[in-house]
């Protein structure tokens, strides 16, 4: 295989949003994607579809929220893991980790966090803590690692389109992006910003207030390469088409290009 296309795509649930992640899969064809926010039970995952579409995949299902999965064009991915490690007692489907075309696809929804302060931004912090921890681990494997997904952190104001409105809410505040930051300093690239640093690059618009009309967008979904994948990244971007189709997600899907003879 000559570039590898790993994406991440929070289809904001799967049942609903199917023709549209079909059409996205048929006309860019990663070879791996990353989906977020299924919400549905692992029984109601689209298998059969998403195979006549040419993807295997692994799932983690949940009713009526979260739900994670990875889809690989041509090939099965190998799970690693069903689950972030740190607490036992976590029933949230949120963290799958798969070794898809000789890498680590690690793929993650991490907590929203709203209303804050509350029980809710407690639960994003604390599992942004075991995050940090696996993190470590993984970026020390040895093995190619890119850990994707929603994190739901807005890392700059320069990531959101007028931070103002939203300094009240979970995915701007000061301990979620020094979350993301620690995350970082264990040295993981991320590659939309390091490939377009002067580019806002927004994967997310929110239904309300013309926020795709008007391009009022944020970046919260991520794709983090550890020091042995970061030398074959050779492009990133953003699928925003996908934000305008009728019936579409609020996330449009961001992607890396990775040519691994590089590494």
């Amino acid at each position: 295989m000559g570039t590898l296309r790993v994406a991440t795509y929070n289809v904001n649930g799967i049942k609903s949003r199917l023709p549209r992640l079909l059409e996205w899969l048929d006309r860019e064809q990663p070879d791996v994607a990353c989906l977020q926010e299924l919400k549905a039970l692992d029984t109601a995952f689209p298998r059969h579809e998403l195979l006549e579409a040419g993807y295997h995949a692994l799932w983690k299902g949940q009713r009526s929220w979260n739900g994670v999965a990875i889809l690989a064009r041509g090939v099965e991915p190998v799970a690693i893991r069903r689950e972030l490690p740190g607490d036992p007692g976590d029933d949230h489907s949120r963290y799958l980790e798969a070794a898809v075309h000789g890498i680590v696809v690690a793929c993650l929804y991490l907590p929203n966090g709203n209303p804050q302060p509350g029980p809710k931004f407690d639960y994003k912090l604390a599992w942004f803590e075991r995050l940090i921890r696996h993190a470590a681990s993984l970026y020390k494997s040895g093995h190619s690692v890119v850990m994707c997904g929603d994190y739901n952190v807005v890392p700059t104001d320069f990531d959101i389109y007028n931070p103002k409105s939203w300094r009240k809410d979970a995915l701007l505040q000061p301990e979620s992006r020094e979350c993301y930051q620690r995350l970082l300093a264990q040295g993981w690239t991320d590659s939309i910003r390091h490939l377009h640093p002067e580019e806002p690059a927004y994967t997310f618009w929110d239904y309300f207030r013309q926020h795709w009309q008007r391009n009022a967008g944020l970046r919260i979904d991520h794709l983090l390469l550890n020091a042995e994948l970061a030398p074959a990244l050779v492009g990133a971007g953003v699928d925003a088409w996908v934000r305008g189709q009728e019936g579409a997600s609020d996330h449009a899907p961001a992607w890396v290009d990775l040519m691994l003879s590089r590494r």
